[in-house]
C-alpha cells in the first residue's frame, strides 16, 4: 500500500511562483527539451544537517585545541546568545547569498530572484525565476556554504576562535539541503551538454532540462 505525499498548502506568491514555474517547464519541453526531476527529499537533508554537525563538531573542536591550546572551548552566557543571534541572521543572509549568486546569472538581475518563508517550519528560502546553465546554478547552491560555512572555519582555526568555529559548523551543516541537491545535479548522467537546471519554487531541488 502506497501513502500519498501531503503536500503543505502554498500562499499566493507561492502559486503564482508555481504557475510561472509549470508555464515555463512546458516552453522548455516544446523546445524539444526532455525534464528531469531532481528534487531532494526535505527530511532526508534535515538528518544529513544533523549528522553533519554531530561529526564537525566531534572531529574540529579536538582539532582546534591541538593547534590553540589556549583556546577556550568553554561558552559564556553572552556567547551563547551571540551564537543564537548569529545564527538567526546568518540563516537569513544565506538565502540572500543564493539570490545575489544566481541574480549574477540572470538577464534581469536581482527581478529574477524571489524569497518566501514557508509557514509550516518558518524556513526562509529563495529561488530563482530563470533557467540557468549548470555552472551557474551550481555556483550559486554551494555559495552560503562556502562563505558562512567553510570560510568562518577556516578563520576560527587562523586565530584560534572557538565560537567562530561553532557557528562555522551550524552554517556548513545547514547548507546540507544545498550540497545534496549539487550532488544529485553532479551524479545525473546527461547525454548532452546542452543543459539547463531550473530551481524548483516550491520544493527542494531543481529540474533538469536537457535535449
Amino acid at each position: 500500500m502506497s501513502a500519498k505525499k501531503k503536500e503543505r498548502k502554498l500562499t499566493e506568491a507561492e502559486q503564482r511562483r508555481l504557475d510561472a514555474f509549470n508555464a515555463t517547464c512546458d516552453e522548455l519541453v516544446a523546445q524539444g527539451y526532455k525534464r528531469v526531476g531532481l528534487e531532494v527529499s526535505i527530511t532526508k537533508a534535515n538528518v544529513v544537517a544533523v549528522i553533519a554537525i554531530v561529526v564537525l563538531f566531534a572531529v574540529l573542536l579536538p582539532l582546534l585545541s591541538m593547534v590553540h591550546p589556549e583556546a577556550d572551548l568553554g561558552i559564556s552566557l553572552i556567547e551563547i546568545i551571540i551564537f543564537f543571534v548569529a545564527i538567526l541572521v546568518l540563516t537569513i543572509i544565506h538565502e540572500l547569498i543564493h539570490g545575489l549568486t544566481w541574480s549574477r546569472f540572470c538577464p534581469n538581475g536581482f527581478k529574477d530572484i524571489e524569497f518566501g518563508i514557508m509557514r509550516d517550519s518558518f524556513t526562509p528560502y529563495c529561488t530563482c525565476r530563470t533557467p540557468l546553465a549548470k555552472g551557474a546554478y551550481i555556483t550559486g547552491a554551494l555559495m552560503p556554504m562556502v562563505i558562512l560555512g567553510i570560510l568562518p572555519i577556516v578563520v576560527a582555526f587562523v586565530i584560534g576562535n572557538a565560537l567562530l568555529l561553532e557557528i562555522g559548523i551550524c552554517m556548513t551543516a545547514a547548507a546540507a539541503g544545498d550540497v545534496l541537491i549539487v550532488l544529485k545535479v553532479l551524479g545525473y548522467k546527461a547525454a548532452t551538454d546542452d543543459m539547463l537546471l531550473y530551481d524548483h519554487p516550491t520544493e527542494a531541488g531543481s529540474v533538469l532540462f536537457e535535449r
